[in-house]
């Protein structure tokens, strides 16, 4: 029996575009953090033919929700640069200038009318829609690009 905040969390990777990478469910209650190395987990790096290796990303800007010393560890062990403001110690204002772009990528994602609120009762559902959203979010920055 969940006794925590009913609902569902959506966990979004996106690039510093806005476009969404990966996209991800969790119940209400989980934290922010424990949501954070299955999205990284899940993004699939491309092979660079120039250099010869995988191409990875180096910075991970997130807000404060992410700040504990498991993922930034973990992201470390990565090799990615987490730019993650202090609970407490520094304002989350100076990250807003990067912060923005999942904001509205959020914005983007719940302006479906079947994500917000949430109609399905099966989360695989919701998560299949989401997936959907997130796919017309990319159709529509590609033809606005090319046209």
């Amino acid at each position: 029996m969940d006794r925590g905040k009913p609902g569902t969390r959506m966990h979004i990777l996106s690039d510093r575009s806005g476009l969404p990478l990966v996209v991800g469910i969790s119940t209400g209650n989980t934290r922010d953090s424990q949501g954070l190395k299955p999205m990284l987990a899940g993004l699939h790096t491309r092979h660079d033919r120039d250099r010869g290796r995988d191409y990875t990303f180096g910075k991970l800007h997130a807000d404060k929700a992410y700040d504990n010393p498991d993922p930034r560890r973990w992201l470390r062990g990565k090799h990615i640069a987490a730019r993650i403001a202090h609970k407490g110690i520094e304002s989350s204002e100076r990250l807003w200038h990067h912060r923005w772009v999942i904001e509205r990528t959020m914005a983007w994602l719940t302006s479906y009318r079947r994500l917000s609120p949430r109609y399905e009762r099966h989360s695989r559902n919701y998560l299949a829609f989401l997936g959907l959203a997130a796919a017309l979010c990319c159709y529509k920055r590609l033809t606005r690009l090319t046209t």
